[in-house]
């Protein structure tokens, strides 16, 4: 009876903590961590971005040590990742080439020009069609650059520091694509 009772308290434990590794939002379970090279990101937050009332993604910031200031992480010259796990049958690729350029215009205030170049190879990730469940990984690793993955699929690598700003500002900045979504990510939740 008493080895019963330690077997289902082992199992119940082994059941909860492996639970413990995924965190639902919008109906997506986002990963606890991801892989950035040799390093291992936390999830620091996440959210759902929504245009004209429709769900587009759900957004998760990973950082290396959780943290909650936006200038900091924009700044910050090492690893980190964002994940978009697209959320509907309704967005298109003209759709995100058009709120990705956008958001560089709101992130750089309006001074794009300097990373025309990076930001047209960035917006080719979206090129193709897009379907709910694609998953872009645009994952930034110091010597390596900013790495951006369409369902594991590698399709752009791109090194320059102030393009990492600019980039990530689009989803931290102080015009953030969706102010619901930055909190999202800098919860720390």
């Amino acid at each position: 009876m008493m080895f019963k009772k330690l077997l289902f308290l082992c199992l119940s434990i082994l059941i909860l903590t492996s639970v413990g590794y995924t965190k639902e939002i919008g109906g997506i379970t986002m990963p606890e961590t991801l892989a950035a090279g040799n390093d291992t990101l936390v999830l620091n937050g996440a959210g759902t971005r929504s245009k004209f009332f429709v769900k587009a993604y759900v957004g998760g910031l990973y950082l290396k040590n959780k943290g909650g200031d936006a200038n900091a992480i924009v700044n910050a010259d090492e690893p980190m990742a964002l994940r978009i796990h697209i959320i509907s049958k309704y967005i298109s690729s003209d759709m995100m080439e058009e709120a990705t350029r956008e958001g560089f215009q709101n992130s750089t205030n309006g001074n794009t020009a300097p990373f025309k170049d990076k930001i047209d190879m960035f917006v080719s990730v979206f090129s193709n069609n897009i379907r709910n469940k694609d998953v872009y990984d645009i994952i930034y690793i110091p010597a390596e650059g900013i790495k951006v993955y369409k369902n594991k699929e590698l399709k752009t690598t791109t090194k320059d520091l102030e393009f990492k700003k600019a980039l990530f500002g689009i989803w931290l900045g102080n015009k953030p694509a969706d102010r619901s979504l930055r909190n999202g990510m800098l919860s720390g939740k």
